[in-house]
């Protein structure tokens, strides 16, 4: 599960982004990615969260992205890749 969420307010000058994905681990726990950042800029941020359980997790996602949308921001679609990186190895 992933969703990316943008805010963008050019009389305050803001172009943010907001990434949250419910992923498993090799060891088949469930953790909440985070990343954030200024849209267009190098870097940005990343938080990785072990809930404990799915529930917990997807718990913890549905609150963080209710909480950014309160704040201003909103869900943009997930582009899929024209050309995958590994579609060549064939």
């Amino acid at each position: 599960m992933d969703i990316r969420l943008e805010k963008i307010v050019p009389a305050r000058r803001q172009r943010r982004y907001y990434t949250l994905a419910l992923v498993q681990t090799l060891f088949g726990e469930w953790c909440l990615v985070r990343k954030w950042g200024r849209i267009g800029a190098a870097g940005g941020q990343t938080r990785t969260e072990f809930p404990g359980s799915f529930d917990a997790a997807q718990a913890a996602y549905t609150a963080l992205k209710t909480a950014k949308c309160r704040r201003g921001y909103a869900p943009i679609p997930v582009q899929l890749e024209l050309f995958p990186k590994d579609a060549g190895a064939q």
